[in-house]
Parts: C-alpha cells; sequence; structure tokens
C-alpha cells in the first residue's frame, strides 16, 4: 500500500467514523478496520489493538463516571429538555468511545504499517501540496521528541515521591500533576523548536528541496482497499 492511498483510506474511513450513527455502521467499519489490520500488519496488529485500547480506555471511564453518575443525560436529551435518563447517557458514552475506538485503532495500524519509512520518506511519496508535506513532516519529526519528554516527565514525577512505578491510589490522586507536566513538556518542546532550532538551522527552506520528486501514484492494493471503503459507505447508507 503507498502513503497515498494509506492517507485518503484513512481520511475517508474517518469520516465514515464521525457519520456513523448506527450499530450496523460500527460493526461494518469495525470489520473493515480489523481486515486492513490483520492483512497489512500481520503480527503487529496486536500492537495497534493494545494502543488504541490504552488511549480511549481512561477517557471512557471518565465519561462513565461524568454522564452516567453525575449528569444522567445525554446531550441530545439536554438539548430537548426532556428528562432523559442513565441509560441513554450511556449510550452516548458508548458511541462516542466506539468512534473514537475505531479511529484510534485505524490510525495507529496506518502509523505502524509504514513504520519502516521516514518521516521525510512518507512525506515525499505523497502526492500533496508542499505546504502539507512540509507541515507533516514537522509534526511526525516531534513525535520521539515528544515521546522522551514524557519519559522524562514521568520519571521526574517518580523520583520526587509524587508517582509510584506501579499502579496506586497516589497516581490516581496525582494523575493531574503527570499531565500537567507532560503538556508543559510538550508546549516548551514546540515552542524551541519553533523559535530556535528550526529558524537556526534554516529547515523550512531545506525541507521544500528535500520534499521535491519522488512522489507516487496509487497502485493496484491501494484501489483494493478504497473499493472495499467505497462498498463500506454504500452499505452504511443503505442500512440507515
Amino acid at each position: 500500500m503507498t502513503p497515498n492511498g494509506a492517507l485518503l483510506f484513512l481520511l475517508v474511513f474517518v469520516g465514515l467514523a464521525i457519520a456513523a450513527r448506527s450499530p450496523q455502521g460500527f460493526v461494518i467499519l469495525a470489520v473493515l478496520a480489523a481486515l486492513f489490520a490483520g492483512v497489512e500488519l500481520r503480527g503487529a496488529a496486536a500492537a495497534a489493538l493494545r494502543r488504541a485500547a490504552l488511549i480511549v480506555a481512561p477517557l471512557a471511564v471518565f465519561m462513565v463516571a461524568v454522564w452516567g453518575g453525575i449528569v444522567g443525560h445525554s446531550p441530545a436529551e439536554i438539548a430537548a429538555g426532556e428528562a432523559g435518563s442513565t441509560q441513554a447517557a450511556l449510550i452516548y458514552v458508548g458511541v462516542v468511545c466506539t468512534r473514537l475506538f475505531l479511529i484510534v485503532f485505524l490510525l495507529q495500524s496506518t502509523m505502524l504499517r509504514f513504520r519502516g519509512m521516514t518521516p521525510l520518506g512518507f512525506a515525499r511519496a505523497l502526492r500533496a501540496p508542499a505546504a502539507f508535506k512540509r507541515v507533516l513532516v514537522l509534526t511526525l519529526s516531534l513525535a520521539d521528541t515528544l515521546r522522551h519528554a514524557v519519559d522524562r516527565a514521568h520519571t521526574a514525577l517518580i523520583a520526587s515521591g509524587t508517582l509510584t512505578r506501579r499502579f496506586s491510589l497516589r497516581n490516581l490522586a496525582h494523575g493531574w500533576v503527570l499531565v500537567q507536566t507532560v503538556w508543559l513538556a510538550a508546549v516548551t518542546v514546540v515552542l524551541g523548536r519553533l523559535k530556535d532550532k528550526w529558524p537556526v538551522e534554516n529547515t523550512l527552506a531545506r525541507l521544500d528541496g528535500a520534499l521535491k520528486g519522488g512522489a507516487q501514484g496509487f497502485g493496484s492494493e491501494d484501489r483494493i482497499w478504497l473499493s472495499l471503503l467505497l462498498g463500506a459507505a454504500i452499505v452504511m447508507l443503505g442500512a440507515g
């Protein structure tokens, strides 16, 4: 699969996941995402599934506590001024979390599919405007830096006694401190790149030359996946 086909597949899939409302639509997208991960990733599909679960699970717990335990109404019921029920609120949470899980799972699967390519190589292969390629390369280049920033923040909070290495009540009580620390580290890294590192190294001008050429067209494998995605969209529209 080429980067162009994968990016288009991901964008259309996200649009369908956002538009999906019925259980049948979510089942169709789930089957398509599982098929994509199974064929394109093979042994790495479990890693994509695990990452998606780790990202969505905390949000699901938080939303259940807020909407199911505190609010007790779905947003639609609140807007309509209806009495509402906890069941409707939990259904709303389930829809949101299912939609987010499918999007994150396919995003992780796409990233793992091209884990052997550098951000520069991936961007060069795209048929896209130069500005889009430039932003994509710069954004992807921050991934490892931000990952190290998260590790440093976590290690510092453990060393200070704010957090523990394993699951504990202290981690639950001070988890927000970790979020704040990671956010501050991320903002610091990004600002440092924008104001100092990239201007000094003349990164943007160098990228324009490095990104020229190398664009690929759609391959036969891309057409197969996009055809399956189109078929899924037609079935979803017909179902509801």
